[in-house]
């Protein structure tokens, strides 16, 4: 089995400009200056008030203009669509996680075998799916630890430590 991923072609990528595939949209509605819009038949509407907000008319956008004259006005295609989509959610970052995990500041490496990790990792999935409990491994592992150097403080040579590191 090969690695390499599979890419699209180039037919895939790139269409021909030069011929249109399929008929132009209608074009997009510029206007050179605020001024023009105002004075602007087909903006004005039937009435001499401000138009009211269609859902089938597109809002219009003020936009600078790329040689760095007066700002234009231009058709807002798009933004019926963006305002139909819902908000995206506000991304959390490290330090908002969780109020009640605690930061370690200190770090080890252990080294464990295959089994140990599918064992660890089988534990993860039984806290989750049996008990309810959401824990990484990471947790797991300083709960373990937590547990064990209690029972040594607690029975001393009679602990479950000592018994296993004597084997």
């Amino acid at each position: 089995m090969t690695r390499r991923p599979v890419l699209p072609g180039a037919s895939e990528l790139f269409r021909r400009t030069d011929t249109p595939a399929t008929p132009p949209p209608a074009p997009v509605t510029e206007l050179p200056t605020l001024a023009a819009a105002a004075s602007s038949p087909a903006l004005r509407g039937s009435s001499s008030t401000p138009r009211e907000a269609d859902p089938a008319t597109p809002p219009l956008t003020l936009v600078p203009d790329v040689a760095g004259g007066a700002p234009r006005i231009v058709v807002d295609e798009l933004a019926a669509h963006r305002a139909a989509l819902p908000a995206a959610p506000a991304k959390r970052t490290r330090g908002a996680a969780d109020k009640n995990r605690t930061r370690h500041e200190e770090k080890i490496t252990v080294y464990c075998s295959a089994d140990e990790l599918l064992a660890l990792e089988t534990a993860r999935l039984t806290l989750r799916g049996q008990h309810g409990v959401a824990a990484d491994r990471g947790r797991i592992v300083r709960e373990a630890i937590n547990v064990l150097l209690a029972d040594l403080e607690v029975h001393g040579e009679d602990s479950v430590l000592v018994r296993r590191l004597r084997k």
